[in-house]
């Protein structure tokens, strides 16, 4: 994309801290001053996944380097030095730390916008309290049946008693104002597994870039709205790439857990432009997706079909 120009940091600036694994250090410049950052590209459970012995994960546990955190966005603006975290997953400390400390700067957590109730997408909130950082009324932006699931059941119903948390209700297609105004951000429902609670995808509007965030959806086929139109109207999406094909979980009927295969989606956009293409990059993605591994046959394909992968420490100007 026009607006991207890559540059390529020293190896290690960019470091989680308390901890042997490093971001990527592909940085995109242009105006600094709203900034989005990939701070994970995983399915709920990370890379590897608990009690995986199979290839896909071996490797990881000795080699720490390989390792992918949860699938998360953030947001900092160097002007009013406040953050925001879409997503609070269980990499949460790690991935606060990346967003929060820049060079010199140091940027306050302002806000957390909730997608769902699924384990990789709230269960970073615990951070926040009394047994760890004692936050003091960080918004918490949420949809109705979320807000009600974090009101009444514990431990999270305690973060809203003790002020660690200020939970403020979205509404479908409702716009939130942050930034003194210069960051828009836009919920908007989509077809998942609402088990606990609905289920969102973002639109992040800045004066310059419009962001689109689905990191789970059922089927595209499921939702209302064209998905390739709405990547014509963005300038970076990250989509839901859990899966690359059916079939890929060992022993599991994966339509009890659906989501847009890789394969689907291809198929789906392979008509679309060029530009439009590379705005997508697939996020969100299970153990077992072969596109986590550099030398699978499937990621070498992969390379020639114009769209990307998201990217841990991949920085965008907004």
């Amino acid at each position: 994309m026009k607006w991207i120009i890559q540059v390529l940091l020293s190896t290690g600036l960019i470091l989680i801290a308390c901890s042997s694994k490093q971001v990527s250090s592909k940085v995109f410049s242009g105006d600094q001053e709203l900034e989005l950052i990939v701070l994970g590209i995983a399915q709920d459970a990370g890379y590897p996944q608990a009690n995986c012995k199979k290839d896909c994960c071996t490797s990881l546990w000795s080699d720490k380097s390989q390792r992918k955190l949860v699938s998360s966005l953030g947001i900092r603006d160097a002007i009013t030095q406040k953050a925001w975290l879409f997503d609070a997953t269980p990499d949460f400390k790690d991935q606060l730390q990346v967003l929060t400390r820049s060079n010199a700067t140091n940027y306050d957590l302002e806000g957390i916008f909730l997608t769902h109730a699924h384990m990789g997408h709230y269960t970073g909130l615990m951070h926040l309290g009394r047994e760890a950082m004692g936050a003091d009324a960080i918004d918490v932006y949420t949809m109705p049946r979320m807000k009600d699931y974090l009101k009444t059941n514990g431990p999270w119903s305690q973060l809203v008693s003790l002020g660690n948390i200020a939970l403020q209700e979205l509404s479908d297609a409702g716009t939130i104002s942050l930034a003194e105004g210069r960051l828009k951000v836009q919920p908007f429902l989509v077809p998942h597994r609402d088990e606990f609670s609905e289920t969102v995808g973002y639109r992040i509007e800045t004066a310059h870039q419009k962001i689109l965030f689905i990191p789970d959806i059922d089927k595209w086929s499921k939702w209302d709205t064209d998905i390739a139109q709405l990547i014509g109207e963005v300038d970076l999406a990250f989509l839901d790439g859990t899966f690359y094909r059916n079939g890929e979980i060992w022993g599991r009927d994966m339509s009890q857990i659906p989501h847009p295969f890789i394969e689907e989606s291809l198929s789906l956009l392979k008509n679309i432009s060029p530009e439009d293409k590379a705005k997508v990059h697939f996020i969100h993605l299970n153990h077992t997706n072969p596109l986590l591994n550099s030398k699978s046959e499937e990621y070498i394909d992969f390379g020639s079909t114009g769209f990307e992968l998201a990217e841990e420490g991949s920085i965008f100007s907004l």
